[in-house]
């Protein structure tokens, strides 16, 4: 099992480079099936869970090469449909393949997708949308069966504004015949990324980063080069890790707005932020304590993928405060570790509750998916004397060469087995 090692109390100062968005990066890895020519993509995270869409893509039969944070995907020689139940399991975000395949071949097979177990998170508002553009969907006890001998396109209103479930609809809805209207999409930058990209590649979509997308079906796509954007969660992550430990950074490769929940949060505690050219800067110098009542909503709401980090900066940084998690059930994982720390934090029905700021002390602790894997660094780098995180595959799923950046900030934190 690896590990990292952290002595805690450093302040980190100085510059990181934001990776490219986890979120944004796998669904347009996703919907470069639907295309024929090379695509190129800059600013791809070094991950585990692009690692994970890499083989499945692979598998299918499209031509990869990697250098870094440039890869090439060439999916003109695609030569399947059906994605290894062992890769689908690896990762939720396999499941976006569904739409893609569906639009590039006419027919996907698929399983239950998999990922941290933060809840319960059903793919039905996917499937119910995919039959609403005339998919047949087969649920067998280890596959679902997805067929469109031909996509029509059709006004869908989402029951909820699923992430995934729009991006999915969107990258089906490009194959359709005629016009798709999706109510009730999600907004995240991610999606609005994924707009750009498809639009590159020749397709006509339009309204992502609003409540209503309309995607003009059966355009032919060809490869692009797409640059992926920052990661808002990575730097919000580091964000709290320099504010934590009383330090200054700033965050090269990301822009205010998708942050803007948790600065808010933030800067009614003193903490100085601002964006600048190129970045967002932010120092700790002359704040308080933070006291706040968070609620997880959709974007542009606080994220739920940012929860775990604030709960453990506030533990250290806060008083009188509450974070109630309205996404995912189990998002709490990560409290008990804390408590070994010291923390005084408990959780009552859907939120979790943070009483006074607290000395946290070095302890030997497990993360157990990642957002909350990325809480505990938080707070061994916050506490007095040394801390164990245990179980790292967790957060290499979303945090590109995390070790080496903390360094790079004074951190003192190594990686071994």
């Amino acid at each position: 099992m690896e590990k990292y090692h952290i002595e805690g109390g450093v302040p980190l100062r100085g510059e990181v480079d934001i990776s490219g968005a986890k979120n944004a990066a796998l669904p347009i890895l996703a919907a470069s099936v639907m295309t024929k020519g090379e695509n190129c993509f800059t600013c791809c995270p070094e991950i585990s869970d692009v690692d994970s869409m890499v083989r499945i893509l692979e598998a299918l039969g499209c031509s990869i090469r990697r250098d870094g944070e440039t890869m090439a995907v060439d999916a003109t020689g695609l030569s399947d449909w059906r994605i290894p139940d062992h890769l689908m399991k690896e990762m939720r975000s396999s499941v976006f393949l569904a739409g893609s395949l569906l639009a590039r071949c006419g027919e996907a097979v698929i399983s239950n997708p998999g990922g941290c177990n933060i809840g319960k998170r059903p793919i039905d508002i996917h499937i119910k949308g995919l039959k609403a553009l005339g998919a047949v969907v087969e649920r067998h006890t280890d596959s679902i069966v997805l067929k469109a001998d031909k996509l029509k396109g059709t006004h869908i209103r989402l029951d909820y504004p699923s992430v995934g479930a729009t991006e999915n609809l969107l990258l089906a809805a490009t194959a359709a015949q005629g016009t798709t209207i999706i109510e009730n999409s999600a907004r995240e930058p991610e999606i609005t990324d994924l707009q750009e990209y498809i639009n590159r590649c020749g397709g006509r979509v339009f309204g992502a980063g609003t409540g209503r997308i309309v995607i003009e079906g059966g355009m032919k796509l060809a490869g692009s080069d797409h640059r992926i954007i920052g990661d808002r969660i990575e730097a919000g992550s580091y964000l709290l890790m320099a504010m934590g430990t009383g330090g200054e950074v700033f965050l090269r490769g990301i822009k205010a707005e998708p942050i803007g929940s948790l600065i808010e949060v933030l800067e009614s505690g003193g903490y100085s932020i601002k964006e600048d050219e190129g970045g967002v800067w932010a120092r700790s110098k002359g704040h308080g304590l933070v006291s706040c009542r968070v609620t997880t909503k959709p974007y542009p709401g606080f994220p739920t993928d940012l929860h775990p980090q604030l709960a453990a900066f506030l533990t250290a940084n806060g008083k009188s405060s509450s974070i109630e998690e309205t996404i995912f059930e189990n998002r709490f994982n990560y409290a008990k570790q804390l408590v070994k720390m010291g923390a005084d934090i408990e959780i009552l029905e859907k939120k979790v509750i943070i009483g006074s700021n607290k000395i946290l002390y070095g302890e030997k602790i497990t993360a157990e998916d990642l957002r909350g894997g990325a809480a505990l660094i938080i707070a061994g780098l916050m506490a007095t004397g040394d801390t164990i995180v245990q179980n790292t595959r967790y957060i290499k799923r979303g945090y590109s060469r995390l070790s080496e950046k903390i360094g790079l900030l004074g951190g003192k934190i190594r990686e071994y087995e």
